[in-house]
């Protein structure tokens, strides 16, 4: 293990491959790839170099790093992300409960109630123990027992059914907030995409002779030989590819690691180059993906785009929301082109597509949205969701993300699955409205029989039993929540 020491504004640090990058800094000196995910969740590392600036808590993938640190300690964005997230959680006004503020109310008025019938009563009869008989079957009757069940034993049924989904529901005002939404903002790498790169297409090239190659390992096989000798995500989606394709085990000799450029090595006989491919032979992919070339002996082989590829359920869960009344938006730190892509396979519109973002921007879009009049959801699962998860009125984590943004959500999905979020919303809104038919037949029933146990049509007898059938009556309704479905039974 290398010593630690106490960094500060101006010193230098070397950062070593695989390692994690201490503080916000400026590069002086080598090249690298470095993963920006954590913070700007770009599915592709980022080539750097003298004067590129890089973020503490990012790690250089390749290559070794000279930095210059520029902010320390509390200055730098992880300690800032962290403010974001405290801020946006004090700013959350907490929502009390409605059986609360009926309770509050229907208490004082029934006691009122009861004294006035016993009041009128004994100045009808002149007799105490006649007067008492309705003032105590008004006290029965309205006994707030099936209030005070209304909501607890909904939010357990429900929550519970939640858990069995996949769901886990954080507490009741959740629910209110659930109910209001009308915009989801989506953040992209490991919510609508896997997270993980991926071959999306593999061109050979006309100009290359392909009989050349031994019949094992075509153009494929040659990159993926070269590739096993880095640690690049690149390099990692293309062996995986060759392997679940069956193109060879080979590994390259005289292997070299081209920092910023590829990998090149000797396969069979034959000089390979892996390198990033020009603008002119990218563009004949698709925007949003990465494409490298592959050089064989000097020609031009072919090309291999690769990509973070969509989670199969991604397209129909965007479709679920659309039919819940939501607007989705895809809210991403990835490239415009990496958006725009995924974006258009799971059908999101191109105006609902915001790209190249911080985590403080996540945050102001979200402001934004909630500014126009919007109550906004937000479903993330980085660190660099957490503060925008929290600033959001109601925030869904993915199960499978950083503990801080499942810490600052009010829904986490066990499941990495988008359906599942909608499942959970829907869930949400099945038991607030458990609750307000609990809360509406509870009410009802009290202003219906409150007026016959004053007017002594009720023995205080019947009135128990009436009350009681109330109580049972709210809880029998509340367990209806356990047959919950979801609409799309594909969510579970």
């Amino acid at each position: 293990e290398r010593p630690t020491r106490t960094l500060k504004v101006g010193d230098r640090f070397v950062v070593r491959p695989g390692e994690r990058i201490a503080t916000d800094g400026e590069v002086e000196d080598g090249t690298s790839a470095v993963d920006m995910s954590l913070v700007t969740g770009e599915s592709v590392p980022v080539d750097v170099g003298p004067g590129s600036t890089v973020v503490g808590a990012t790690i250089n993938a390749n290559g070794r790093l000279v930095v210059r640190a520029t902010r320390v300690g509390a200055d730098t964005s992880l300690a800032q992300m962290a403010r974001l997230v405290e801020a946006a959680q004090n700013g959350k006004a907490p929502v009390q409960r409605l059986a609360d503020r009926i309770a509050g109310v229907f208490v004082p008025t029934v006691i009122v109630l009861a004294a006035a019938t016993m009041g009128f009563w004994f100045a009808r009869t002149g007799s105490l123990t006649q007067a008492m008989g309705p003032a105590v079957a008004v006290l029965i009757i309205a006994c707030p027992c099936a209030l005070g069940l209304a909501t607890p034993t909904a939010l357990l049924v429900g929550t519970g059914r939640g858990a069995q989904l996949g769901i886990l529901i954080k507490g009741p005002e959740v629910l209110e907030n659930t109910r209001r939404v009308d915009t989801i903002v989506l953040d992209k790498t490991g919510t609508v995409t896997t997270g993980r790169m991926a071959v999306a297409t593999v061109h050979e090239s006309l100009e290359f002779d392909a009989t050349l190659l031994a019949p094992d390992f075509g153009v494929m096989g040659m990159a993926a030989a070269v590739e096993r000798g880095s640690e690049h995500p690149i390099a990692a989606a293309i062996v995986r590819h060759a392997d679940e394709h069956g193109l060879g085990t080979a590994v390259a000799t005289d292997f070299r690691a081209l920092t910023g450029v590829g990998a090149s090595g000797v396969v069979d006989g034959h000089t390979v180059l892996v390198a990033r491919a020009t603008p002119a032979l990218a563009s004949a992919h698709d925007p949003g993906h990465t494409v490298v070339s592959v050089t064989i002996d000097g020609v031009l082989a072919g090309t291999i785009a690769i990509a973070d590829t969509v989670k199969p359920t991604s397209r129909a869960a965007i479709d679920r929301f659309r039919v819940l009344g939501l607007r989705p938006m895809l809210v991403t730190g990835d490239r415009a082109e990496a958006a725009a892509s995924v974006a258009a396979m799971v059908g999101i519109k191109p105006a609902d597509v915001v790209a190249g973002v911080l985590p403080e921007e996540k945050v102001d879009v979200v402001r934004r949205l909630q500014a126009d009049g919007r109550v906004v959801a937000m479903v993330g699962d980085g660190v660099n969701d957490a503060a925008a998860l929290a600033q959001a009125d109601l925030g869904i984590a993915m199960g499978s993300g950083t503990d801080v943004a499942i810490e600052a959500s009010d829904l986490t999905l066990v499941r990495s699955d988008l359906q599942t979020a909608a499942a959970a919303i829907e869930l949400s809104r099945r038991t607030l409205a458990v609750i307000k038919g609990n809360l509406f037949w509870a009410f009802a029933y009290n202003v219906a029989a409150i007026p016959l146990a004053m007017s002594w049509k009720l023995s205080p007898v019947i009135a128990s039993a009436a009350m009681a059938f109330s109580s049972v009556f709210v809880v029998s309704n509340s367990l209806r929540l356990r047959r919950f479905r979801p609409t799309d039974r594909s969510a579970h």
